[in-house]
């Protein structure tokens, strides 16, 4: 059952090291978790959720940072991490402690900035989450992280450099760093996206 919720956080999530920056915007109920919030961003991102991932955010409550994700206890990664289906979004983000940081994949290390830029009433007839706005592809999964991703485009982009060949192979045929459609985004389910993942 879907719960209840008048009100919708606008998030900015930006990908970190990558010149023109790699962005977007949603909209989520205030009713969110952080492994609901996780779902979103993978999805809106472009990412597979293949990775570990874990937040980086101020306890407003203790005014210290803690690290929301996947515990230690589940997949032995972090120490002290929260949970992150059990910490609500609304108990951490507010006008006043709008930013964090999100981390995919701890061997790509892709570093997010995440933050919420409004708090709005929720629109009838909208079926959240959504994508608003975004700018450039997502990186392809598991190209090597900021400085990968650069020697990748570098491939992709000359057809005189060793790699182009094996690059676009790899990549499917082809691929345009400035592609960005918002209608072609689509979001999962995170409680059946939790279910599968610790099926």
């Amino acid at each position: 059952m879907k719960k209840k919720f008048n009100q919708v956080y606008q998030f900015k999530i930006t990908l970190k090291g990558i010149k023109p920056p790699i962005w977007r915007r949603i909209l989520v109920p205030e009713t969110y978790t952080f492994w609901d919030l996780h779902v979103a961003i993978q999805d809106v991102m472009g990412w597979s959720d293949y990775h570990f991932h874990l937040f980086d955010v101020v306890d407003p409550s203790t005014g210290t940072n803690c690290e929301i994700g996947i515990p230690e206890k589940e997949y032995d990664v972090h120490e002290e991490t929260l949970p992150g289906w059990k910490q609500k979004i609304s108990d951490y983000f507010s006008m006043e402690n709008p930013k964090a940081d999100y981390v995919y994949d701890f061997g790509d290390n892709w570093e997010h900035r995440i933050e919420l830029e409004k708090i709005l009433p929720r629109e009838k007839g909208v079926n959240y989450p959504i994508c608003i706005q975004g700018k450039r592809a997502c990186p392809p999964e598991d190209c090597g992280g900021v400085w990968g991703y650069e020697e990748f485009l570098e491939a992709v982009k000359d057809s005189k450099h060793e790699e182009h060949e094996e690059m676009l192979e790899w990549i499917g045929g082809e691929f345009d760093p400035e592609q960005f459609d918002v209608e072609e985004v689509s979001f999962d389910d995170p409680d059946e996206r939790r279910k599968n993942a610790f099926a």
